[in-house]
């Protein structure tokens, strides 16, 4: 199944109308990734974050997609998330980031399969959105398993409270809930859900990234944050046992950027038939006939499908791990996902940021005119792969082909 997001010429006047959640190839879904779409690129023009779209969001309660649908959720697979992710990356790559870390949050409350945490999927269902604050800006080793951390939980006279700095927090700006990663009071690492409007949270708009402009993803205090007993995560470790628990999130970015790539091609097809006029020496007097267009828009379309196909075979492979988990086949099936995801990772980097410069072959000076908005495309590509570099990655995977080396086990893998 192919999940898409509808070609549209204007914004709708306002959001859709949700009377269900939404799920895979229904109405609604369309629906909604229409009106994220519409407006893309006014919102790139205006350097408008996407507040008004977010609300749609939760009325379509979009964050409960992978909730079972007799439990009041969008019942979607594995691999069915993560094609809507594409989709979401077709329509708006900045509205898809921005929910990644709910998602992930999410499918390890899933995984969990009951338990005091669970109370938390009762406020997914309803249509409430996580943001996580993890990364804290020091010079220690980015994405270590074993954490320490310099946000801190002290039981004092007025009780627990929360009190640090973290940076990279993606799509907390939209976000009802902050699942922050601290130092308890026992000096253990521990995990507390608060709500993002809870006296002492602030949430800066200091992202200064060249891509991905609207995520959120700058800094968010904790200022003496009151804490509750109950605001904390049964599980304190950022990991809990998963073999390969960065599989999830890693993945997710590629999937984004196979979603641009599906909106390169449809732009790069858009500008060949607007095209009114040509180049003296062109194969053809009509753009859409002459041969060298036809095979620069061939290319960019299979080089769409294939970051389409390896993003969804690497989604297969995970999803096969997670139903095994707790299992001995575990960690076989959690290390060929890992390495599929790295796999496509590493090539699917590499062709987008190719494809995204090969757009602007077929559209001449009209292309490069900073009212097409075309160079978002390449921004945010470039953005999203910087997460992680691809030279860390092969050099991991070809290291286990040779030698067997296990692959990194922390974050960014």
């Amino acid at each position: 199944m192919t999940i898409t997001a509808p070609a549209v010429s204007e914004k709708p006047t306002q959001s859709p109308v949700f009377d269900e959640p939404v799920t895979v190839g229904s109405a609604g879904l369309e629906a909604l990734l229409t009106y994220l779409d519409a407006g893309v690129v006014e919102r790139d023009e205006a350097d408008r974050h996407p507040f008004e779209e977010f609300e749609a969001i939760r009325a379509a309660r979009l964050g409960a997609l992978r909730l079972p649908a007799a439990a009041g959720g969008g019942g979607a697979t594995l691999t069915q998330l993560f094609q809507t992710v594409i989709a979401l990356g077709e329509a708006d790559p900045n509205v898809a980031h921005s929910v990644r870390n709910h998602f992930n949050f999410t499918e390890g409350l899933l995984r969990q399969n009951g338990g005091s945490d669970s109370r938390w999927l009762d406020e997914i269902r309803a249509g409430k959105l996580f943001g996580t604050s993890t990364t804290e800006l020091s010079g220690k080793q980015a994405g270590r398993r074993n954490r320490e951390f310099e946000t801190t939980i002290l039981d004092g006279p007025d009780g627990l409270r929360l009190t640090g700095t973290k940076f990279y927090s993606t799509g907390n700006l939209y976000a009802d809930y902050l699942v922050v990663s601290a130092t308890g009071p026992d000096g253990n690492p521990v995990r507390v859900v608060v709500p993002s409007d809870r006296e002492g949270v602030s949430l800066e708009r200091d992202w200064d990234g060249i891509g991905q402009r609207f995520t959120g993803s700058g800094t968010t205090n904790y200022d003496n944050v009151s804490v509750d007993h109950k605001d904390f995560l049964s599980r304190g470790t950022l990991y809990g046992e998963l073999p390969y628990s960065a599989t999830f999130p890693q993945l997710y970015l590629t999937a984004v950027i196979a979603g641009i790539l599906r909106r390169v091609t449809r732009d790069a097809a858009t500008l060949v038939r607007n095209k009114q006029r040509t180049f003296y020496h062109a194969a053809s007097d009509n753009p859409v006939d002459d041969p060298i267009l036809q095979q620069t828009v061939g290319l960019l379309s299979s080089q769409a499908f294939a970051a389409e196909a390896l993003v969804t075979s690497a989604a297969d492979a995970l999803s096969e791990a997670y139903g095994a988990h707790g299992t001995a086949a575990e960690p076989d099936l959690s290390l060929r996902a890992a390495l599929r995801a790295a796999k496509a990772k590493v090539v699917v980097d590499e062709v987008a940021l190719r494809a995204a410069g090969d757009l602007f072959d077929v559209g001449g000076g009209t292309a490069a005119r900073r009212s097409s908005h075309l160079d978002r495309h390449w921004r945010n590509i470039r953005t999203l792969a910087a997460h992680n570099p691809k030279t860390y990655k092969a050099r991991a995977i070809g290291a286990h082909e040779l030698t067997g080396a296990a692959l990194p086990n922390g974050a960014f893998f």
